[in-house]
């Protein structure tokens, strides 16, 4: 069986590895890399849709990103126990109108022993900013290790 480590039982130091490998990939904006750190039979819960199955979570994600143009994610580790981990995020992205948002969230995440991801339950609300506000702005992909997380730009 496939295995994504930092494996479960996380401590902080796993747990806030587990969670930039996640942004990084989410920054990826690759669906298929994106899905492989999920178990094939894994659940979701994002806003309204509840997708099943890793293949369910690619077509999710091609989806998303053919709205959510110019992606870039922030996630912030929030608390952990032995297999689960609960982020807060933000990411800003713009629609085909050129219109900024800036989406603020949480996320429960349950791991398997392989470390991968069996249930994700996020909740999610989108703020409309002007471009002038935004405050992501490394080239598209991996942020740079010196850019400041959330709490250093005070979200």
């Amino acid at each position: 069986m496939q295995s994504r480590p930092p494996l479960p039982p996380f401590t902080l130091q796993s747990a806030t590895e587990k969670v930039r490998l996640a942004e990084d990939a989410w920054n990826s904006r690759d669906p298929e890399r994106v899905s492989l750190v999920y178990t094939e039979d894994t659940t979701w819960r994002n806003r309204a849709e509840f997708p099943v199955g890793r293949a369910a979570v690619r077509q999710f994600l091609q989806r998303k990103w053919l709205i959510e143009l110019d992606y870039r994610l922030i996630k912030e580790l929030w608390a952990f126990t032995d297999n689960r981990i609960a982020v807060r995020f933000a990411y800003e992205w713009r629609d085909d109108s050129r219109q900024w948002y800036r989406s603020y969230g949480n996320e429960n995440w349950e791991f398997n022993s392989q470390g991968l991801m069996v249930r994700r339950f996020a909740s999610i609300n989108d703020l409309p900013i002007p471009e002038r506000e935004r405050k992501f702005h490394w080239p598209l992909g991996r942020r740079p290790d010196d850019h400041p997380g959330l709490s250093g730009l005070g979200l």
